[in-house]
């Protein structure tokens, strides 16, 4: 099957790059074998939130001073600038509806109680302009009887040493009870499947019932998995202001925005594989020129440009064994000691080199391989090197930031 470009991962960055260049007029695969990172989101997206452990409260002013090994820096400040301002909007095209600036940071509540700094985030998502000055007078902490991924003692505990006073609730409905049956099945997702039409009332009355005279009520993200309409919907019913925080994995507001981007990607008429993996791929030269994956067998993807964005060493885009740091699928060049040793820091706690590490580029972020570029293969996101984005809190405006730049070198091509 001959494409115009093939995508190699359907995460964010994928989608992302896939719905630019659908949009462009280009014919697009994404071959994706399932779950990404977003499964696990915060709800939030970063594009620089840390340096050297303090928070970073403008993030462009930060990028602008970052080594020239960082993805931002082979973006560029400028490209960047232009970049952030088209996120939010296509975001909302996808149907993901965001606030938040690239001028100033804001803060996002953790599942633990803490703030910590965020770009955009989900608009039903529960965030502050400072974390020292908190607008949510008493708080009504309200969880689902038997969901143990979300901590309203630990989300309490942040709030009291912040000054607020909280209060613990929960509920439940015959319509939970049922999942309630097994532990495994008390899960974000299930719950989000089952509180939709008239459940959502029945939710929203027990909240307005058991807030008592509280100013704002909390609740654990696991509502509106396909969209945003049950949040809304339950919003509209509960009588003062709800705002929803994220929980343990699987993230209802990731998987949510993954749903978005892909619907939206293949409205837009390109090609999602799910559920596959690419084994290899067959390079003349210096060109990729096609590739193949496990579900087509003898039927190959070839395509004029390929991009990778296959994640890193959490999706197996990047890969160790005792002795070396390696990208599995083609044997691309990475940059990476051959000492274990240096890989990381004896306290977990430190910033690991490893989570430096990724596939080498140019400066038009074109992979290598045997220290040759290949001329039409990209890498895009997590598979990058040059930046720690745990540590950052930059891994969404990475994958995001290269994506655009990425499309924009094919286009110009």
């Amino acid at each position: 099957m001959k494409y115009d470009i093939v995508i190699i991962g359907g995460g964010l960055s994928g989608l992302v790059s896939g719905i630019l260049l659908t949009k462009a007029g280009r014919k697009v695969a994404i071959v994706s074998s399932g779950h990404s990172a977003l499964h696990f989101s915060s709800g939030s997206f970063g594009l620089f939130g840390q340096r050297d452990g303090n928070f970073v409260e403008h993030p462009l002013e930060a990028i602008a001073k970052l080594p020239a090994s960082h993805p931002y820096s082979k973006v560029g400040i400028d490209a960047i600038t232009d970049y952030v301002k088209r996120v939010k909007p296509l975001f909302a095209e996808a149907g993901i509806n965001t606030h938040g600036s690239e001028e100033r940071n804001h803060y996002r509540l953790t599942p633990i109680g803490v703030f910590k700094p965020a770009w955009l985030t989900i608009d039903d998502y529960a965030t502050v302009g400072k974390p020292d000055n908190l607008p949510w007078g008493k708080v009504a902490i309200i969880n689902f009887n038997g969901y143990l991924d979300f901590y309203p003692s630990f989300i309490a505990k942040g709030l009291e040493e912040a000054g607020l006073s909280c209060s613990l609730k929960s509920f439940t409905l015959p319509e939970l009870e049922t999942l309630r049956k097994s532990s495994t099945e008390m899960r974000a997702a299930n719950i989000a499947r089952v509180i939709v039409g008239d459940v959502i009332g029945d939710v929203a009355r027990e909240v307005n019932r058991l807030a008592g005279d509280a100013d704002t009520v909390l609740m654990p993200a696991v509502i509106g998995l396909f969209d945003d309409e049950p949040v809304k919907l339950l919003r509209e019913k509960v009588d003062r202001p709800l705002y929803f925080v994220s929980t343990q994995p699987m993230s209802v507001g990731g998987m949510r925005s993954q749903i978005c981007l892909r619907r939206y990607f293949k409205k837009l008429g390109g090609t999602y594989l799910l559920g596959d993996s690419v084994t290899n791929g067959v390079a003349e030269g210096d060109r990729m020129m096609k590739i193949s994956t496990v579900n087509l067998g003898d039927m190959e993807l070839s395509a004029d440009y390929f991009i990778l964005a296959s994640g890193s060493f959490f999706s197996y885009g990047i890969m160790a064994n005792p002795v070396s740091i390696y990208e599995p699928i083609f044997g691309l060049d990475v940059k990476a000691p051959t000492t274990r040793s240096e890989w990381y820091h004896k306290d977990i706690f430190k910033d690991h080199a490893y989570m430096r590490y990724g596939v080498t580029t140019d400066d038009e972020f074109r992979v290598m391989k045997d220290g040759r570029t290949l001329d039409n293969m990209y890498a895009v996101g997590a598979v990058l090197g040059g930046c720690n984005s745990m540590k950052e809190e930059s891994g969404a405006g990475v994958a995001l930031m290269t994506s655009m730049k990425v499309v924009d070198n094919i286009l110009a091509r």
